[in-house]
């Protein structure tokens, strides 16, 4: 699974209350998206196009399980690398469908703007501005599949586990 898009950047310790804010909890899917980053980065929605990527520093999605890295997918977000991404955010962005792979060092390799190429079942992470290639910890086969269904649900849908939502 590979994915390409122009780079915005988020240092450490970016927690699931700033991407999603608590008061977009009762929203719908398509509301909770438009607060995407809205507290730390006012009128970033208005920069972004689908495809871009998002570059973390250590500890990202740190907090709650809330719907995050759905509402990222949403807004047409087609990826992220990050230093470290915190264990339970990561396993949001596998269930929704979320392409996320940790890659140390990656914050550091890329400026806002550069295009990033994120190879997740190799581990890497290349500015393809600079040809600068990282190499992080590959995303196991078996989640791999999961993303690329579009999370679980899709996924158990797509093998006649469960019914189609509908």
């Amino acid at each position: 699974m590979k994915i390409e898009g122009r780079v915005w950047k988020f240092g450490d310790n970016i927690n699931t209350d700033l991407i999603l804010p608590g008061r977009a909890m009762y929203f719908s899917a398509e509301d909770q998206a438009k607060c995407v980053f809205e507290a730390n980065r006012p009128g970033w929605l208005d920069g972004i196009a689908p495809g871009d990527i998002v570059i973390g520093g250590e500890n990202f999605g740190t907090g709650s399980s809330r719907p995050a890295a759905r509402s990222l997918k949403t807004i047409g977000i087609a990826g992220m690398a990050a230093g470290s991404i915190n264990g339970l955010f990561f396993r949001n962005c596998v269930n929704w469908g979320f392409p996320a792979l940790e890659c140390a060092g990656v914050f550091d390799a890329f400026d806002e703007g550069d295009i990033a190429g994120i190879d997740l079942a190799a581990g890497t992470v290349e500015n393809l501005t600079t040809g600068v290639t990282l190499t992080g910890r590959p995303v196991p086969e078996v989640l791999l599949k999961t993303m690329a269904a579009g999370g679980v649900f899709p996924l158990l849908q797509s093998e006649g586990l469960i019914a189609p939502a509908g």
